[in-house]
């Protein structure tokens, strides 16, 4: 079975507990790192995912896991937050957080400049735009490496 389709079946397994409980699914990997596979899922929810969270839709997936036993490779089981630094994957979360300062690193520089930060406006045209130092930029998604949450302290 490929990585894509234990994915998918994973994420239909856990769906009752992440609707049960109004939890986002945030993303599902299932990779290899070194001589280890891992199926990781990151789940959020409004107020913070806490670790009794992350504990009860952990139990919840060994269990349907073990009934279902369709993964042929030894893994490791992960279940967490994507944290306050979490990288915006889905075209929603570029809604939900329009107003959070970002960080933006881009492939290839701009004018020798690879790495931005400023108030996210949203997804526009599949450009992710932001405010920084009081100029609008946009940059085609397909040319940023990574975009996420600022921490500032």
């Amino acid at each position: 079975m490929q990585a894509k389709d234990i994915i998918k079946k994973v994420e239909d397994l856990v769906m009752p507990i992440i609707l049960e409980n109004n939890y986002e699914l945030v993303e599902t990997e299932f990779i290899k790192e070194g001589s280890n596979y891992y199926l990781r899922l990151y789940i959020d929810k409004d107020g913070g995912f806490s670790i009794n969270d992350c504990e009860k839709v952990s139990r919840y997936l060994e269990q349907k896991l073990e009934e279902d036993d369709f993964i042929d490779k030894a893994y490791i089981l992960e279940v967490s937050s994507p944290g306050i630094d979490r990288v915006l994957k889905k075209d929603s979360e570029y809604v939900k957080y329009k107003g959070r300062i970002v960080d933006i690193k881009l492939y290839k520089p701009i004018d020798k400049v690879k790495e931005f930060q400023g108030e996210l406006v949203g997804l526009i045209d599949d450009k992710i735009v932001i405010i920084e130092n009081d100029k609008e930029l946009s940059f085609d998604k397909k040319d940023v490496a990574i975009c996420r949450l600022a921490v500032i302290f």
